[in-house]
């Protein structure tokens, strides 16, 4: 599949311009309170075919795009009555929670929705990011390239230390459930590798998401994501990305939710990105379609670049984040566009075009994170950003004043001929700002 890219960014694609008519009335409900919503919602924003948008819960900068609600992403009952109320044409799924939990099942079950869209798979589907076991079985079975590897659980802690011992070190120990980003464990140490899996299946180091654990062999090599959407037939792929996860420079320290990305990747070529997209997306489409597993939204494909073979490390049914804050800002096809094509089964007709500027984004985290960290602190300056794109993603209102809430505060966003332009651009904005105890990463992309 070609790949086409605009060195200035276009609000409507030629699909969008040929069908007027059809795509001026969109009411959209964005599920999500993140960076990741804020930059799908900003993208959306911008669309002549997006009539009402409404995100929830949302944050601050979700709140000037259009009006947030007050909803639970898993209060399925109270987000089924709010797109009945407010003819809810498209739902746009940001936080994989809901999804495992089914929320698409539950939508799709009520008569007066049987028109309204969800870009977000089904429970079943849902599982390729629910059970790294299902998802592992999943690639075996249609000859998707991966790391070896076993599954275990309590009865099995035996079997289980003695494969560790079988393996090379690194030892990768991946709690089977879904545990915030933080289940996975990279140990040099056989001894530390069979206490840790004791620690995760006997001691619920992760709660019920280690009930069962994945050991699967280190792969040498360099970690970026891609990113398809399909309808379950079609499909179409934005640009990559590589997101930086621990919280020290140097990929030193405790894992993250991510502090920054980038897009494109250099190491990034003809040959690998065929490679993807023939051994990876297209059997991973396929695959779904053979096992009868309908499937409509993003896919994330967590890769490792392993001397020039593309390996898949991990599925996500959903954007990822930061990588989301990265990639759609390049976008330069109507995101609205697109999936109103995907609700008429015309994904096919689609051209995806992007900026062919890199894009940085750098993570401003609150003072501990990820580990114990207060909230509520001023934030001040964000009014002097005029360079990068603000992403909201752990910030609320209190009193009319911008606060921290969350572990990850604010994503700054910013484009550059070059990646070394680009940072300049997102560190510079972020020196505009503050807030007592702000941290973030100074080498992001120093790998590339």
């Amino acid at each position: 599949m070609e790949r086409f890219f605009l060195l200035v960014p276009i609000i409507n694609s030629t699909f969008a311009k040929r069908y007027p008519q059809k795509l001026l009335t969109m009411n959209i409900l964005v599920l999500g309170s993140g960076g990741r919503e804020h930059a799908l919602s900003w993208k959306m924003s911008q669309s002549e075919h997006t009539q009402k948008l409404f995100t929830a819960p949302g944050n601050p900068g979700t709140a000037s795009l259009g009006t947030n609600v007050d909803l639970s992403v898993n209060d399925f009952k109270s987000i089924g009555l709010f797109c009945i109320e407010n003819s809810i044409d498209l739902v746009v799924v940001g936080p994989e929670d809901p999804l495992v939990n089914g929320l698409n099942d539950y939508l799709s079950e009520i008569p007066e929705l049987k028109n309204t869209y969800v870009i977000g798979p089904k429970k079943e589907a849902a599982q390729l990011e629910g059970s790294k076991d299902y998802a592992k079985e999943f690639m075996i079975r249609h000859q998707i390239p991966t790391a070896k590897y076993q599954t275990f659980t309590a009865e099995t802690l035996t079997h289980g230390q003695a494969f560790l011992e079988t393996l090379e070190a690194p030892y990768v120990l991946k709690a089977d459930g879904l545990a915030a980003g933080k289940g996975v464990l990279i140990l040099n140490d056989l001894e530390e590798a069979k206490i840790e899996l004791k620690n995760m299946l006997v001691d619920a180091k992760f709660g019920s998401a280690s009930h069962r654990v994945v050991i699967e062999e280190f792969l040498e090599g360099i970690e970026f994501s891609v990113f398809a959407l399909t309808d379950g037939k079609d499909y179409v792929l934005l640009p990559e990305a590589k997101d930086y996860k621990r919280i020290g420079e140097g990929d030193q320290g405790l894992n993250t939710g991510g502090m920054g990305a980038v897009s494109p990747v250099p190491f990034m070529n003809e040959d690998l990105w065929n490679k993807v997209e023939t051994e990876v997306v297209k059997r991973t489409i396929d695959g779904l379609s053979k096992d009868g597993i309908p499937y409509v939204g993003f896919v994330f494909f967590g890769l490792i670049n392993v001397k020039g073979q593309p390996k898949v490390i991990e599925y996500n049914v959903r954007m990822g984040d930061p990588e989301t804050e990265v990639v759609i800002p390049r976008l330069a096809t109507d995101l609205t566009s697109v999936f109103k094509a995907m609700k008429e089964g015309k994904l096919s007709e689609v051209t995806m075009e992007f900026s062919d500027q890199t894009a940085t984004t750098v993570m401003v985290v609150s003072g501990g994170y990820p580990e114990s960290y207060p909230r509520g602190k001023r934030i001040t300056g964000l009014e002097n950003v005029t360079e990068s794109e603000v992403f909201h993603a752990g910030t609320k209102l209190e009193a009319d004043q911008l606060v921290t809430s969350g572990g990850r505060v604010m994503a700054f966003t910013s484009f550059g001929d070059t990646k070394e332009k680009a940072l300049e651009k997102s560190y510079s904005s972020i020196n505009k700002i503050c807030f007592e105890g702000i941290n973030y990463r100074k080498d992001i992309g120093f790998d590339l």
